[in-house]
């Protein structure tokens, strides 16, 4: 069984997601395992030419969710800590998604596990390439269309669609999105998830009666949607008190100069050294009180261990995956935080980057501001679906999210039937 191979914190995480949601809709045997289990799962070699002659060989991952309605979607991310588990993961995180903001893709996700802070921009490209060339029977702009993840970015969606390009002998745009502007990128592409994780937050606090002006904000993790999310906030009014990255946090009650902070984080890679505010660890960051925190870093970073000092009004899922099953289990008891659950909170990426397909496909582009209008229309019609699913069948705002975006897939599957 595949399932085997899949076995990691985040997997059997995603799944019992899924199986909660999927007893409540009451999806039967045959749609509920076509549902859940993966399509495709890929492990390859990536042997490749480092700077000093010898050769590295990386281990490279793709996982295909399902293909019911659509190519599968989704990011490529250079970690050390990549698994195939984790991957099948955010694959099924990313159908749902998908699936909740009326797209017409499937999920998926992919992985190469190293660390790209400690390779060349040649030994990047190269591997890059070489990992390009082992999916090429997989992947195609109707079939699998990748995008920048943790650790990679449009460089390397442009090192991607090169040698796709190169492979099929004429210039194929559409088989990644993430891309530079010059090669077919969507403007607003880059921002798309901070503007959306920020938008979603605002309505939030509308919601709750709440002003945006003022707003105690802490952001977990300040790469590309941690610092636009906390940009876009700083431009509202709200007042930042708390970031961190991979080298450590910073605290400041009085609030912190956000566009000081990416500048910085910018020019030398982190937010390490930066003499602004007192200086903490990412688990006191998490326990700061505040009104709105937005852990925009790895998965399972809020737990069982923590939860119970988490004091926030509003907690922004921006990263996939970031509250364990036991600690989701005391946050869904507690009425003093909201929560806007990820599938939801960080739709705004792959809904740009669906735009940035259409385009590539339809060779006709659009202002950023037509991007961003057409970006908050959609996450508003999500939003208000979840929030109604919510408050009409008294569900958790996580069920509620999840329980749209499964049962419109198990229902593309009961409609297409089973094929012998």
């Amino acid at each position: 069984m595949l399932d085997e191979f899949l076995q990691s914190p985040a997997y059997v995480m995603a799944c019992q997601q899924f199986d909660r949601v999927a007893d409540f809709l009451d999806i039967g045997q045959s749609e509920r395992i076509r549902t859940k289990m993966p399509k495709r799962a890929f492990i390859v070699s990536i042997p490749t030419r480092m700077d000093d002659g010898h050769t590295e060989m990386f281990t490279g991952y793709r996982v295909q969710h399902h293909l019911s309605v659509g190519p599968t979607k989704g990011g490529l991310r250079y970690h050390p800590d990549v698994t195939l588990g984790e991957v099948a993961a955010l694959a099924m995180w990313m159908s749902w998604k998908c699936s909740l903001c009326g797209l017409p893709y499937g999920g998926a996700k992919g992985g190469v596990t190293c660390d790209p802070r400690k390779m060349s921009r040649g030994e990047l490209e190269r591997m890059t390439r070489r990992f390009t060339q082992e999916m090429i029977p997989f992947i195609g702009p109707h079939v699998d269309v990748m995008a920048p993840d943790l650790g990679t970015n449009e460089q390397i969606m442009a090192w991607m669609m090169d040698t796709y390009s190169m492979h099929e002998g004429n210039p194929v745009p559409q088989i990644v999105t993430g891309k530079p502007l010059s090669l077919g990128g969507s403007a607003g592409r880059k921002e798309a998830t901070g503007r959306g994780v920020a938008y979603l937050v605002n309505r939030t606090l509308d919601n709750l009666n709440m002003k945006s002006e003022g707003t105690r904000v802490v952001v977990q993790g300040f790469g590309n949607v941690g610092s636009i999310a906390a940009q876009q906030l700083y431009r509202f009014g709200a007042k930042i008190i708390g970031v961190s990255d991979f080298s450590g946090g910073i605290h400041n009650a009085n609030g912190l100069d956000v566009n000081k902070l990416i500048d910085y984080a910018t020019q030398h890679g982190s937010l390490e050294g930066l003499g602004e505010g007192d200086h903490i660890t990412n688990e006191e960051l998490l326990e700061l009180e505040c009104d709105v925190l937005v852990p925009a870093a790895l998965e399972r970073q809020i737990t069982e261990k923590n939860i119970g000092k988490i004091r926030c009004r509003v907690l922004a899922e921006a990263a996939n995956g970031p509250t364990t099953i036991e600690a989701d289990n005391v946050l869904r008891q507690r009425d003093d935080i909201f929560l806007i659950p990820d599938v939801l909170c960080n739709a705004g990426g792959v809904i740009v980057s669906y735009f940035e397909w259409v385009q590539d496909l339809q060779s006709f582009f659009w202002t950023e501001a037509e991007v961003n209008d057409k970006l908050y229309r959609q996450l508003e019609a999500a939003y208000q679906q979840v929030l109604q699913m919510s408050r009409k069948n008294k569900l958790y705002m996580r069920d509620a999210a999840l329980a749209l975006g499964i049962s419109r897939i198990a229902q593309a599957k009961h409609s297409r039937g089973l094929f012998p």
